[in-house]
């Protein structure tokens, strides 16, 4: 357990290798929706809120779900064990239910690393807020409950059909009543005094009072399209709000964990503050942006654990877990998001999509498939099927070492090339992770970026 550090995986594999009573501080804000890349790529959208389309679209109830509940539900000693079955009674097995029981997964591991100073920050929305509380209930004790802060803004859309959603919920837990605490206060200007009032230089009344647990977004300001922070990452928090969170439960030198690092607000905010931190997330793209847009800008080279930095890193990823080295090698092709089922997947491991439309019209659609092991003719052709069964206008077959095969690039050969604008590019390509680490990329055109829907220039990641 490095502090400084950033780790690819998932955050239950990684919390389970650590020591107990070795963190200070852990924030979480969990994806609701890990498939949000696919409601850009292709505009999925049923007129419900996107937090709902979440659960709806996303969070399916399926064969895993169902394991993971029985699991939880049938080992007594499980501290959510209780918890989750409640939930199941109330909700039957459904999307919302899958979420649960994979965040109740996890909570215990967080539990187990905070020492007992430590505290716990879940950041959520209402529209799963009061079951999390339920869970949070059963694995840190509802006598650790210490706030359910309400963070207030009012950017986004509005509906005539319900009052505008303009907020969200942290949860505030503890793990023991030693818990280190160093309340903020905030400077109140009134119109005109009362008792125990004081005056500023101006001849206000004013008063130096602890900040109440409703954060107004004019003192917390949410990360907009015009935000000079803004990095492009979805869901994106402002430092500011991490800054409120780690100066009041924690010290300087103390350790933060976030396991779902996300675009890195929390690295960016600890760091600032003097605090060790560590990040993980399950996303490689997310890896990458934490360390390409917000810590290099900060002067800070983080350890990296779980991505490749060379191609013997690759290869050991590709021997140990081939799923997570097929979802970061197609996220090495700007524009591509790996698939979020990774069985069934018809040979097709990523998807992406062009910005501008190909001269001869049709479609936009881009699809990459990634070998771990010897490739063979077969595997190329059963890719270039997919390739005709979708409908994609390009598609990369990604290997660990160059395909020299001549037949696989006569056959890639064969599908020729499309025009975008003023360039060319072939529309089947073979391409490896040798390349990647010796600086040369595919050719492909501008792209839209899967997480924000703006475009990303064809270049290397």
């Amino acid at each position: 357990m490095t502090p400084q550090t950033l780790c690819y995986g998932d955050c239950l594999d990684w919390m389970g290798q650590w020591p107990a009573d070795s963190v200070d501080l852990i924030y979480l804000d969990p994806p609701f929706n890990s498939n949000a890349n696919y409601n850009i790529l292709f505009g999925e959208g049923n007129g419900a809120p996107a937090q709902v389309r979440a659960f709806k679209d996303t969070w399916q109830w399926d064969a895993a779900a169902a394991r993971r509940v029985r699991r939880i539900t049938s080992a007594a000693a499980h501290p959510a064990c209780r918890a989750v079955r409640g939930l199941e009674e109330a909700l039957g097995g459904s999307g919302m239910l899958a979420y649960l029981s994979y965040i109740a997964e996890r909570l215990p591991e967080m539990r187990r690393l905070l020492k007992a100073t430590g505290s716990i920050y879940l950041h959520c929305d209402p529209s799963a807020s009061h079951y999390l509380k339920v869970l949070m209930d059963g694995v840190f004790g509802a006598d650790n409950f210490r706030n359910e802060i309400v963070w207030g803004y009012r950017t986004g859309g509005v509906s005539a059909r319900y009052w505008p959603r303009k907020h969200d919920i942290l949860l505030f837990y503890v793990k023991t009543n030693a818990y280190r605490h160093n309340p903020p206060q905030e400077r109140l200007i009134y119109e005109r005094p009362f008792f125990n009032q004081q005056f500023n230089e101006q001849g206000q009344p004013y008063a130096d009072v602890y900040i109440r647990d409703v954060w107004d977004g004019a003192d917390v300001r949410p990360v907009i399209n015009v935000s000079r922070e803004r990095i492009g990452y979805p869901t994106q928090k402002p430092v500011a709000l991490l800054e409120r969170i780690i100066r009041a439960s924690s010290n300087e030198g103390d350790i933060v964990l976030d396991p779902f690092c996300g675009g890195g607000t929390t690295m960016a905010a600890a760091a600032n503050l003097g605090r060790q931190w560590i990040g993980i997330d399950i996303s490689p793209h997310a890896i990458d942006i934490t360390q390409q847009e917000r810590l290099t800008p900060m002067g800070i080279a983080a350890n990296i654990e779980g991505i490749p930095q060379d191609l013997a890193g690759a290869r050991r990823l590709a021997a140990d877990n081939p799923q997570d080295f097929e979802a970061w090698a197609v996220t090495r092709i700007p524009g591509l998001a790996p698939n979020d089922s990774r069985v069934g997947d018809g040979g097709i491991d990523g998807r992406g999509r062009m910005e501008g439309k190909p001269d001869s019209g049709g479609s936009q659609l881009v699809l990459a498939q990634v070998k771990g092991g010897r490739a063979s003719i077969e595997q190329v052709r059963a890719f270039l099927g997919a390739m005709a069964r979708e409908g994609a206008a390009m598609g990369f077959f990604i290997t660990v070492d160059r395909l020299s095969s001549p037949s696989a690039r006569a056959e890639t050969a064969a599908w020729g090339e499309i025009k975008v604008g003023a360039e060319s590019y072939p529309r089947a390509q073979l391409w490896s992770v040798g390349e990647y680490f010796e600086g040369r990329g595919p050719r492909l055109p501008t792209m839209v970026d899967p997480h924000t829907g703006q475009a990303v220039q064809g270049r290397m990641v």
